[in-house]
């Protein structure tokens, strides 16, 4: 709770995966993966409940072991490859609302972000409280270095290369215009307004920066083999 504002933690985790078969058991710094987010919402200090929707009892068993509610199984039309995060949450926020448990925000970490931790969270709760009058949810945002559409080039039919941009021009890249992409390190949201916008990416979202280390996410296993290294190595 933050100033009287009641805020959920939610954990997305669904035991099926396109790149990586059972992606959020697996394990990095010698924990699974769904461990971290549930780690961090229990050490923040603004968290009154934290819950976790899933398609697993193996899944559910874990996090109920490391301190998250599991009160429901997540439906299999949403435990899919093509099911929406939005979606999930609002399965979660209607469960919850129709059995009388309500809150004022939710904040959503995904497993495949393990590097999140809890001054992270409050950090973004801090700045999400400080900024509501204005926006109705934040988003993690991280700068866009080597991806920088200055950068990309289209590969042509007859093997050539095609810069990206129109008007493409050599800059070094300190003079290039700062973009930044979607992060995921975290999602926050007012609940009325989510549950009315089923989104998080509106003109009413503030952007929250995260660093490049903590922008790391986990779709293979070689992002896997990175953020166990990150994590024994203490990098920040």
């Amino acid at each position: 709770m933050i100033y009287k504002k009641k805020i959920l933690g939610i954990v997305p985790a669904r035991i099926g995966s396109k790149g990586l078969k059972f992606k959020n058991l697996r394990k990095v710094n010698n924990k699974p993966l769904v461990y971290w987010p549930i780690k961090a919402l229990k050490k923040s200090k603004y968290i009154d409940k934290i819950i976790v929707s899933t398609d697993s009892n193996k899944i559910r068993k874990l996090s109920k072991s490391y301190g998250a509610e599991v009160p429901f199984m997540r439906p299999k039309k949403l435990s899919m490859d093509k099911s929406k995060s939005s979606d999930v949450v609002i399965h979660a926020l209607k469960f919850l609302s129709k059995r009388g448990v309500n809150f004022d925000f939710f904040i959503m970490l995904e497993p495949t972000s393990p590097l999140t931790t809890f001054k992270d969270v409050d950090n973004a709760i801090e700045k999400f409280y400080k900024n509501s009058k204005k926006y109705d949810s934040a988003i993690s945002v991280t700068e866009n270095i080597s991806g920088h559409p200055n950068f990309c080039v289209k590969i042509k039919k007859n093997n050539t290369i095609k810069p990206f941009l129109k008007n493409f021009k050599t800059y070094r890249r300190q003079s290039l215009r700062k973009l930044y992409f979607y992060s995921g390190n975290f999602y926050i949201s007012k609940i009325i307004s989510f549950l009315k916008k089923k989104t998080f990416y509106h003109k009413k979202s503030l952007p929250i920066i995260s660093g490049k280390i903590k922008a790391f996410e986990i779709d293979d296993q070689i992002d896997l083999e990175i953020v166990d290294f990150i994590m024994k190595k203490k990098i920040e």
